[in-house]
């Protein structure tokens, strides 16, 4: 019996390549590490490129270009200079299922990266490391194997967390941040308090569910607007997304910092909160208290009649908020002078 979910996925992928997107497989130090990320088909000759720690992106590209004409490669040398961004996912689905309602409105104006994260899709590791840091510094390696020196990074939910460690390390890569239903760290006191309202018993068993019910208890919390799916659709989604258990299980547990041991950083970057303000797993009350401890730098934005899953259940708000950060990001780059005399550019959201 045909499972629909996986069904989509071939469609979604055809829609991806149509947009000038390519999947490539980056093989990352140390041995045994491979993160599969959509690029934009530039970096790539063919399908299934792979890219190993012995390769030169530029060589590769360089390559990929050689039969092109002059009209071509003025073109090429256009598309490889617009701004990067990178759409990290959260913890329910892969990349390219996470961001299917968003990349099509950034695709023409930037040079899109979705990575996998790892054990999520087709990316793996021997690593034993569960951690959000280990995801970030994959992530920074990819991208660094692929010739992106500096991005704007949009992170969801598990993503964000992701996102928040790949900024504090790498702030020269990172120029701007774009968060929604996430913390800077998952301390015991969040987590504690998210589940005793949440009714959980813990964050594997609400985020790694087994059964029809256990769905359907995430996705009822994860969306303002009550919806109905037959069990079909369940089963199928089981079957499908919730693969690696034993791993992801383990990188909830990389997750968790102690209270006492947590810090809020010192972000170089702006950075944009853009919030479902019926969240229910991290509610819009937790976002106004990171914008406070995040500083002048942060900016917070909600979205109305949208939960966790506000990408998904409202795609048109949260892509026009979402293209406005974008656009007001590369306008203070743009005019570095004029911040730099002290001038305040805000975001028209």
């Amino acid at each position: 019996m045909v499972n629909f979910i996986e069904a989509q996925k071939p469609m979604l992928s055809r829609l991806m390549k149509m947009a000038g997107l390519r999947p490539i497989e980056v093989e990352l130090e140390p041995a045994g590490t491979t993160m599969h990320i959509w690029a934009p088909k530039h970096h790539v000759g063919k399908k299934g490129t792979t890219i190993s720690p012995l390769d030169d992106p530029a060589t590769a590209a360089a390559a990929a270009a050689k039969n092109n004409s002059t009209k071509k490669s003025k073109k090429r040398r256009s598309q490889e200079s617009r701004p990067n961004v990178v759409l990290i996912h959260g913890f329910a689905a892969e990349g390219n299922v996470t961001w299917q309602f968003n990349f099509g409105v950034l695709v023409s104006r930037y040079n899109l990266y979705i990575p996998d994260l790892m054990f999520f899709g087709k990316s793996s590791t021997a690593s034993a490391d569960r951690s959000p840091d280990f995801q970030a510094a994959c992530v920074a390696a990819a991208l660094a194997r692929l010739g992106v020196a500096r991005c704007d990074v949009v992170g969801f939910s598990y993503g964000g967390m992701v996102a928040f460690k790949l900024a504090e390390a790498r702030p020269e890569m990172v120029r701007s941040l774009c968060v929604s239903g996430s913390v800077v760290a998952m301390t015991d006191a969040v987590n504690r308090e998210a589940m005793e309202r949440l009714g959980a018993g813990s964050s594997a068993e609400l985020l790694m569910p087994e059964t029809l019910k256990g769905l359907k208890a995430l996705l009822s919390i994860s969306m303002f607007r009550k919806m109905w799916f037959p069990d079909r659709f369940y089963k199928d989604y089981l079957k499908v997304m919730f693969t690696n258990r034993k791993e992801r299980m383990e990188l909830l547990q990389g997750l968790l910092t102690s209270t006492m041991d947590a810090k809020i950083p010192a972000f170089q970057q702006k950075i944009m909160l853009l919030w479902g303000e019926e969240d229910r797993i991290f509610d819009i009350k937790l976002a106004k208290k990171m914008k406070e401890q995040l500083g002048d730098n942060c900016f917070l934005y909600g979205i109305p009649k949208a939960g966790h899953l506000l990408h998904v259940e409202r795609p048109c708000a949260y892509n026009r908020q979402l293209q406005r950060w974008l656009a007001y990001v590369n306008s203070t780059a743009a005019a570095g002078d004029q911040a730099s005399s002290g001038e305040s550019l805000k975001p028209q959201l």
